[in-house]
Parts: C-alpha cells; structure tokens; sequence
C-alpha cells in the first residue's frame, strides 16, 4: 500500500511538473507573439503570470523589469512613473537575488538604477543609483564580456558622465567631490561592441550617434542615423527613437 501510495504521489509530482512546464511555454510564447506586435501592456501580463508559477525564473523577471521600464519610460506623469520604475527595481532585485552571478540580473539592476535617477528623489540617491550603474554593468560584463545589453549601459554610463547637466550634474559633483572619470571614446567603444551583438537595438543606435556628435565625429553619427530610421520597430519605443534619430539626422546634413 505505501509503495502504492508513493508511486501515485511521484506520478502527480511529475504530472503537475509537466503541466507547470507546459503552461509557461505556452504563456512564453504568447508574450513573445504581444511584443513583435508591439503590444508591451499585455507581453508583461504574461510575462507576470510565468512569475507566479515560477517566481525565481531570471529569464522572466528580466523581461518584467526592461517591460516595466519600456512602458514607464513612456508616462507623463512623475507618480505612474515611478510606479513602473519602482516595479520594475524589485523584479530586479528578485533576478539578483536567484542568483548573484547572473550577467542578466546584473545587467537589469544597472539599467534600472539608470531610470531610478531620472526620477525626482533626493540627491543621495541620484548619487547611490549613478554607482549602481556602473558597478552592476561592470559585474555584469565580468561574467559575460559579449553582454550586448550591459556593454550598452555601461556605454551610456560614460557618456552620461561627459554629458550630465542640471541638478543630476550638481548632485553627482557633490557627493563624489567632482564627476566621475566618464570617457567619450570608452562610450563608443562599449556601445560599438553592443551593436555588434544586438545590431537591431535601436537605443544603443541612437545614444551611440550621439555619443559621436558629442565626440566631433558628425559623419559616422550620420552613418549610424542613416541606418538607424530604417531599422523595423522591435518595441514600442522603438518608434519615437526613430523618430528622434531623424530629426537628430537632419540637424546634421
């Protein structure tokens, strides 16, 4: 009877491993169908619903956090948006957690750190996230230096710190006693190195344009702007990228 009873209990443990299995692929695949239609909204809805059944999947909780930022990155005003950006901070943390040596949880914290400062909270903080970057981006790249994403970030990390004005700038110069060692020419190469891997990721096209135009290199931001308005649309944002880069484009010509 208990060896009855223990071979019932194994076959319902695999059973339900196999339905759970099951219900995330189909759950996968239909996040991934939303997001070529551009339909974020409802790509994260799945992406959430995968969480529940597997709340440790770092894969997932990545894609909830870059969807929470796409989308909040889009809002109007100060309050949804930082709901989005808070959300998309603890799902994040959560990658990290699963795993601390992860480059794709890495990677997610320095990104969304990024958006934290674009927030209006108190200087301390602005200063804590703008390490954050570059700490998380460079753990990240430690483990996996063909991270095409975090190569990007820590791109933007140094072109950030060329470029900053306004109180981030005042901020930052306050609490690390003058601006940190950002490098026009380290920008370019990390955000080079990100095309070369993801060579459809329109926001690295366009920062790494105007990391070229900051550098005095109009022609190659020309080239890059030149490609990038025909690239196809691969999120929503995608679309006012684009259309930044064209007027960026002409300004140029």
């Amino acid at each position: 009877m208990k060896i009855r009873l223990t071979l019932l209990i194994a076959f319902f443990c695999s059973w339900m491993g196999t339905v759970f299995s099951q219900d995330i692929g189909l759950l996968a695949k239909e996040a991934e169908n939303f997001e070529r239609q551009l339909k974020e909204p409802e790509a994260l809805a799945k992406y959430k619903q995968i969480i529940v059944l597997e709340p440790n999947n770092i894969k997932y909780l990545v894609k909830a956090a870059e969807l929470e930022v796409a989308i909040g990155s889009r809002e109007k005003e100060e309050k949804s948006k930082r709901l989005f950006f808070e959300s998309a901070m603890a799902y994040a943390q959560r990658a990290l957690k699963a795993d601390t040596n992860s480059a794709d949880a890495n990677y997610a914290m320095a990104t969304v750190s990024g958006k934290m400062t674009d927030l209006d909270i108190e200087n301390k903080k602005i200063v804590a996230y703008v390490k954050d970057v570059k700490d998380y981006a460079d753990k990240a790249l430690s483990i996996n230096p063909n991270h095409g994403r975090a190569n990007y970030t820590l791109g933007k990390w140094h072109y950030e710190m060329v470029t900053l004005s306004g109180i981030k700038k005042a901020a930052v110069k306050l609490f690390y006693g003058g601006l940190p060692n950002g490098d026009l020419d380290k920008a370019i190469s990390y955000m080079e190195k990100s095309r070369t891997i993801e060579p459809y990721f329109v926001t690295n096209q366009l920062d790494l344009a105007k990391a070229y135009k900051e550098n005095r290199q109009p022609a190659k931001a020309i080239e890059i702007l030149e490609r990038l308005v025909k690239m196809p649309n691969r999120s929503f944002n995608d679309i006012a990228l684009k259309a930044e880069g064209a007027k960026l484009l002409a300004s140029l010509q």
